[in-house]
């Protein structure tokens, strides 16, 4: 590992007169998330000088307020105690110095929007405002009576009269690095947005508040904006908070940051990250950081090498493109070194312009280099899938080496072109007894299959493979559980052979599962394993229950003759619609023309003679389920 000696003795001469300040704030940012109902998270992470923050500035609890941003009035102060007290990580442990360390302090509470108090629809802020900065700070004036103010925006919880949900984006934790002289720093700033939104990012002015030296170690109620910026020092601005070659920046769309700074000393920057959903800016959270910047040890940068494996020829970036055929050889050769004595490299990869499928170090990819009994210069083996298959696309990939450098790694990248067929493997063919499935898509549309009440339904299915690869078929019930259902599946699964038989017998309790969801849903699949295996092979089956005798028509008798001769004497109505489960026959009653009810029966089996006098008469039969059916029947004596 490259020697820190000489630059712990340099950090300690640099970071001396800090020890007799009694300032702490590093920098910070707020958070607000989601969740539930109308319950939200209210956090505030603060960064505190370890080494020389007062501790008596360490705050047991700080108040947040929330205002209306239209009109800057006051909705609720907020107490946020302190939950957690950790230690900021270096990017490499091995690079850290006993007189730079930073804690993390945490203050959080659960906090209640509800939708008739924050539906201002030009949004809200939260605002936190403590002093005071380190007093060490080079690039602001007077940093000993410089405050922070913590500012986050957020949109009301409702839109158009339907809740509108939000939660702040999550920017990646900082780390307690530091920059070297001349040499390029970087740090990924970006984050990630629970709801999907976009996000957009910038350097902006650290905002100083109300709060003052004279304050001292109380925390103040914060106070409405606007909220006064600190003051750059001459020659600096926003765009350039920290001088260099290439002055402090930020990419607006990935959110890494970047210097190569010129100048010694202690620097405060700020980085907003604002939210957009559907091309609108719903909110914003502001980070303020500082950033040491020191004279360092020369370190150099490692070198690679790639070669096509088994070849003496070298790839040449830019200029040569990997053509990976099936059969043919589909691995690198990686050679890499460091000039630096005692210096450890690791290998990596980053696919540019592809995810899947990847490819993987066939051996070790790290290992010390220049020191006593190491090699001078390492390799490694880089093998692509046989399935890689880029359909004809140039794919890029970033061939990466990186030494343990402090304070960053430095790197040496190549980037590699390269184009992949892969072998042929025909797809298995599922086929089975059920019926065919509708057109157009054959493969994926459920087909609709009646079971008979208390009847067994059986089905086979045979999956069958060309290649003679492993075959597996399964079924799987969609939503709920095929055995908890009575549905019986077995499989006997083999190499180019795969046979499935599936039984069911449904009963009443399958009638009151289903319910009105129109049926059960289960997904046959049969599935390959081997090399470069196809996509699963499927039939979708949606089982329906039927009763055991489904008439297509009801047509009750509409003339009987009540004279005792055997035929026709009574009404009945044998044909009725058969129960099924809880759906069943309720009752008929029969009613004069007047409306007067003369009958009624809750047996299916009933007859009616007649009331002894011809004329018309109606009739109403009910069932549980609601289902009724009425006509009228003449009594001719």
């Amino acid at each position: 590992m490259k020697t820190l000696r000489s630059l712990r003795l340099l950090l300690l001469l640099l970071l001396l007169p800090l020890a007799a300040s009694a300032t702490h704030i590093v920098g910070g940012e707020l958070d607000l998330q989601y969740k539930s109902g109308s319950t939200y998270t209210l956090s505030l992470n603060l960064y505190f000088d370890a080494i020389n923050g007062d501790p008596l500035a360490l705050d047991q609890s700080l108040i947040a307020s929330i205002f209306v941003k239209a009109t800057n009035q006051r909705v609720v102060n907020v107490t946020l105690p302190l939950t957690s007290n950790t230690f900021v990580q270096y990017t490499n442990p091995a690079c850290a110095v006993g007189s730079l360390s930073t804690r993390k302090l945490v203050y959080t509470k659960d906090i209640t929007l509800d939708i008739t108090t924050y539906a201002n629809p030009g949004g809200y802020y939260v605002a936190v405002e403590r002093c005071c900065r380190n007093i060490s700070i080079s690039n602001i004036m007077n940093p000993a009576g410089a405050a922070q103010t913590f500012y986050l925006e957020f949109p009301a919880v409702v839109r158009s009269g339907a809740a509108f949900i939000d939660s702040t984006p999550r920017i990646f934790p900082p780390l307690g690095d530091y920059a070297c002289r001349g040499e390029l720093f970087y740090y990924d700033f970006g984050g990630q947005d629970i709801d999907g939104d976009s996000l957009a990012y910038d350097m902006v002015t650290p905002l100083n508040g109300h709060a003052s030296a004279a304050v001292g170690n109380t925390a103040p109620l914060p106070s409405a904006a606007p909220y006064a910026p600190i003051t750059w020092s001459p020659s600096l601005s926003a765009a350039n908070q920290i001088p260099g070659t290439s002055a402090l920046g930020i990419n607006a769309r990935t959110g890494r940051l970047t210097v190569r700074a010129t100048n010694l000393g202690l620097f405060v920057f700020g980085v907003r990250c604002a939210e957009f959903r559907k091309g609108v800016k719903i909110g914003e959270t502001r980070r303020d950081f500082q950033l040491y910047v020191l004279n360092c040890p020369t370190n150099l940068a490692p070198r690679l090498q790639v070669h096509p494996a088994n070849s003496a020829t070298l790839y040449r970036p830019g200029r040569d493109t990997l053509r990976l055929l099936p059969g043919g050889n589909r691995c690198l050769t990686i050679r890499y070194t460091d000039s630096d004595p005692n210096s450890v490299l690791t290998m990596s990869t980053r696919p540019v312009n592809f995810t899947v499928p990847a490819p993987t170090f066939t051996t070790s990819t790290s290992g010390t280099v220049r020191a006593a009994g190491a090699p001078d210069t390492l390799t490694a083996t880089l093998c692509f899938p046989d399935c890689a298959d880029t359909k004809g696309k140039v794919y890029l990939l970033d061939l990466i080496v990186a030494d343990n450098g402090c304070s960053l790694p430095k790197h040496d990248t190549v980037r590699v072109a390269f184009t992949a067929t892969q072998g042929t493997n025909a797809a298995p063919v599922l086929s089975s007894s059920f019926p065919p499935a509708p057109a157009p898509t054959v493969d994926t549309a459920p087909t609709v299959v009646r079971v008979t009440l208390g009847l067994r339904y059986t089905a086979t299915l045979t999956g069958t493979d060309a290649n003679r690869n492993a075959l597996a078929l399964a079924a799987v019930g969609e939503g709920f559980d095929l055995a908890a259902m009575g549905m019986q599946f077995t499989a006997q699964n083999g190499a180019g052979l795969a046979n499935g038989t599936f039984a069911w017998e449904p009963t009443c309790a399958a009638v009151a599962a289903i319910g009105t969801s129109n049926g059960l849903v289960v997904h046959f699949k049969l599935t390959e394993t081997g090399p470069c295996v196809p996509l699963p092979q499927e039939r979708t089956i949606r089982f329906e229950v039927v009763p055991v005798t489904e008439l297509t028509a009801f047509r009750p008798p509409n003339v009987i003759t009540p004279n005792g001769d055997g035929l026709n004497d009574f009404l009945r109505m044998p044909d009725l619609p058969v129960d099924f489960c809880d759906n069943k026959f309720a009752g008929i009653k029969i009613f004069s023309r007047w409306g007067q009810q003369i009958f009624a029966s809750a047996e299916r089996e009933f007859q009616w003679g007649g009331q002894g006098a011809g004329g018309l008469y109606y009739y109403l039969a009910t069932y549980t389920d609601g289902r009724k059916f009425k006509g009228w029947v003449e009594v001719i004596p």
